[in-house]
């Protein structure tokens, strides 16, 4: 089927939409950190009965030493330390600038790749990291009386909104190398829904080593207590349940797999969408009243990401 790759990187943007919007109810709700253990438990949970539905066995089968090491690296990086911002993002500045940082996410990939795979940044992508990067300040800085710039919104909210990008950046270089080594682990004879199961069974292993991660934080920050507590709100569950599905256990996997079956720059530009695409529900259900910096910067820092992976 053409264009299969940019169909699903398309279904991703709208899930990763979705997933920002119940990300912040949640945190809201329930707590940041128990949101993301609760969310990455029920992750676990849902891949696995998914892969004990299509092949046969509820864990990553065939996973070697090599795939569970780089795969829950880059759960370390990408959910533990990434999430972690996105999520404290969220509650100090809302999804949709929390999203909009999300955009330097590319660039560092890219930065990650070159250090990690070797791979080569030309000026063309120096510019378009530029580019990418002048788009989420026009949207974060507004002018101020006497014409003096300042901060619209919280420092510490674009130093989390830094961290997050920097996470998931990363957390994809790592991923893509995980899968590389899972899938030359996959036995020839291996039934033929194993290759294209292989995202989710992937997304598995980053999911059982982030919870992880999360419950060791939440220990240590003797916030077990609250994590009982969180468990039992009903409504904050609801919102988790809803995460979980849009974001770690379909939208995650779905990204792995997009880059199986499309140019990576294109499919990541595509899902870098979703700054894009949650200004419609954030108006209609917050009546938030959209700025014309704001939209420029939407704007900017798309066309930068385009920049990055097409010139």
């Amino acid at each position: 089927m053409n264009h299969l790759g940019e169909i699903i990187s398309l279904i991703v943007a709208v899930s990763w939409t979705f997933s920002a919007w119940f990300a912040d109810k949640s945190s809201r709700r329930i707590g940041s950190m128990e949101t993301n253990v609760v969310r990455l438990v029920m992750a676990t949970i849902f891949l696995s009965a998914l892969l004990w539905i299509t092949i046969g066995h509820p864990y990553p089968v065939h996973a070697d030493w090599k795939a569970w090491f780089w795969l829950g690296l880059s759960a370390v990086v990408g959910y533990v330390f990434g999430d972690y911002c996105l999520f404290n993002t969220y509650l100090c500045i809302g999804p949709r600038l929390g999203q909009l940082m999300m955009t330097i996410a590319p660039p560092m990939a890219a930065i990650a790749g070159w250090l990690m795979l070797g791979e080569s940044m030309s000026w063309k992508s120096i510019l378009a990291m530029v580019v990418t990067l002048c788009g989420i300040g026009i949207s974060i800085l507004s002018r101020g009386e006497k014409h003096q710039f300042k901060l619209d919104i919280p420092l510490k909210g674009i130093l989390l909104g830094i961290g997050a990008g920097t996470g998931q950046g990363v957390g994809l270089v790592l991923s893509k190398i995980g899968m590389e080594h899972y899938s030359a682990a996959v036995p020839l004879d291996a039934p033929a829904a194993m290759q294209s199961m292989l995202p989710f069974a992937s997304t598995l292993i980053r999911a059982v080593i982030g919870a992880v991660g999360f419950f060791i934080l939440q220990s240590l920050g003797n916030g077990l207590g609250s994590l009982k507590t969180a468990v039992k709100d009903s409504k904050g569950m609801k919102y988790a349940a809803l995460l979980t599905f849009f974001g770690p256990a379909l939208g995650v996997s779905l990204s792995l797999m997009a880059v199986r079956y499309a140019n990576a720059g294109i499919a990541s530009t595509l899902m870098a969408l979703t700054p894009v695409l949650i200004i419609a529900p954030d108006v209609l259900i917050n009546k938030h009243k959209i700025k014309l910096k704001e939209i420029l910067g939407v704007l900017v820092s798309i066309t930068g990401v385009a920049m990055f992976f097409l010139l």
